[in-house]
């Protein structure tokens, strides 16, 4: 079909049974269906993940009471609001595999979306409703609020500001407590918080965060969360690649006209603890893993998958490569990563059932490599403040601890700092990708006559940034890579 638009129906639930049948479209009444979820954040991830994962057991006429409702406190979120609204909330999901095939789905599973406004009453009275059984977040692994030691910074003026202001929270963590408030005094029931960012041990910072507001606020609501309120920790897999006009005129040319549709690898996995204080969806029957063991799943993905992203990200970025799988191409790009990640970070992973770090590492480098995903460089480097601290720095310290190289490691952090120097190898500028890219760039800028200065960044290297070994080898690279260029100190780490 034409990707012209006269060719084309607004996806809305009226215009569902207009759909061409290659498209797979939900076989539930929606308007049966009713809420149990209120999700915080509707990104591309979350429609990709969780929402997919309970439209699957919708599909299977089961779970028609979980239905999720979604939210967000930022300007992202009204405008996401804005046109899933017009969409009856409903999100085309494209597959994309290695081989170029793609398939297309719509998913249904989300029925609501809460107002976004400053003070977040709206959300607030949502989040109080009996219905909801669980709240789950993708508010990006940089929300958390996290000092250096990845403790719950409770100095943070927003954090102060929620303390002081119950009422009138600005954090999705202060929106929580003062939903749980209500809660308790209107006897409901408890809630169970659900994260679904990549964070290592996700639902203990999540719980940290709760309870580090309420224990300011309400020692009786801090001894009711503590006995009531259930935080699993999970491991959440998908690469799910920004929206651009790629996928809006995919499911164009497919006669839909859908403003936010997604894409997505043909691979998925969620590993939850199984720990829902007020139940939760047979998620078991479409795939879900529960585990008492998700650190070991969460840890060898993070190290290994997002680890790897942000070596081969900064890299690739220095060299005006655009998304990962041109990166692949690259063969000292990969000569790097795999040196990296097979001398200096699958050494410190325990196995998990399933795949072994060996085999896992081949698998993400497979799906790195896929041809059909245009997963841009600059997605994968963006926050590399949070990035860097939770992904690469828990090697770099086992690596300290048990006297295993950390030579690679030190490279990749030089990549880094000589990226946020914000221009590339062929002189063009690297448009500002962090939240703190303006205190990144002049710290990079005078770490190129004092390379050390860069890891003074002690909420980033903590205790690391006083270990010899990685202070000089770092020193080392960040010199090379300004003297020689970033080739040429690659072909030298890699002899």
């Amino acid at each position: 079909m034409s990707s012209n638009s006269s060719n084309t129906l607004p996806l809305n639930e009226n215009n569902l049974g207009s759909v061409q049948s290659a498209v797979l479209k939900p076989n539930y009444i929606r308007s049966n269906l009713s809420a149990g979820i209120l999700h915080i954040g509707v990104g591309n991830f979350h429609r990709a993940h969780l929402s997919w994962y309970l439209h699957r057991l919708m599909q299977k006429n089961l779970a028609k009471d979980w239905a999720i409702i979604g939210s967000g406190i930022t300007k992202y979120d009204v405008k996401m609001r804005e046109k899933l609204k017009t969409q009856d909330y409903l999100t085309t999901l494209i597959e994309l595999d290695p081989k170029g095939n793609q398939s297309c789905e719509i998913v249904g599973s989300m029925i609501d979306y809460v107002p976004v406004e400053k003070n977040n009453h709206k959300l607030i009275t949502a989040l109080s409703d009996p219905k909801i059984k669980i709240v789950s977040l993708t508010v990006t692994e940089g929300g958390y609020f996290l000092d250096e030691n990845g403790k719950f910074n409770i100095n943070d003026p927003s954090i102060v500001h929620d303390i002081k202001n119950p009422d009138t929270p600005q954090t999705v963590f202060g929106v929580i407590v003062s939903a749980l408030k209500n809660r308790k005094k209107n006897d409901v029931g408890p809630i169970t918080g659900l994260s679904c960012d990549n964070l290592m041990q996700n639902g203990n910072k999540l719980k940290q965060a709760i309870i580090g507001i309420a224990k300011e606020q309400d020692l009786e609501l801090l001894e009711w969360i503590n006995q009531s309120c259930t935080f699993p920790n999970a491991m959440v897999d998908c690469i799910v690649p920004r929206t651009g006009e790629v996928e809006v005129n995919i499911v164009r040319n497919l006669g839909i006209e859908d403003q936010v549709p997604v894409s997505h690898e043909d691979f998925r996995q969620w590993v939850i603890e199984d720990k829902f204080c007020k139940g939760r969806p047979p998620w078991e029957k479409v795939g879900v893993q529960f585990s008492d063991n998700v650190h070991g799943y969460e840890d060898q993905k993070i190290r290994i998958l997002n680890g790897g992203h942000q070596i081969l990200a900064n890299v690739a970025e220095l060299l005006s490569i655009e998304t990962v799988r041109d990166a692949m191409k690259n063969e000292m790009i990969v000569k790097l990563l795999e040196k990296i990640e097979k001398d200096e970070i699958i050494p410190h992973i325990k196995p998990v059932p399933g795949y072994t770090p060996m085999e896992y590492f081949e698998l993400i480098s497979a799906r790195f490599s896929n041809p059909s995903i245009q997963d841009t460089i600059r997605r994968v480097a963006f926050d590399g403040s949070s990035r860097h601290s939770g992904f690469l720095v828990p090697s770099i310290k086992d690596g300290i601890e048990h006297n295993i190289s950390i030579i690679g490691l030190s490279l990749a952090e030089a990549l880094w700092a000589r990226m946020c120097e914000g221009t590339r190898e062929d002189g063009s500028i690297i448009e500002p990708n962090d939240p703190h890219w303006e205190k990144l760039n002049i710290c990079a800028k005078k770490s190129k006559d004092n390379p050390l200065k860069w890891l003074g960044q002690l909420e980033i290297y903590g205790d690391i940034s006083k270990d010899k070994n990685f202070c000089d080898s770092f020193s080392n690279w960040l010199n090379m890579i300004y003297e020689r260029g970033v080739e040429n100190t690659l072909n030298e780490y890699l002899k």
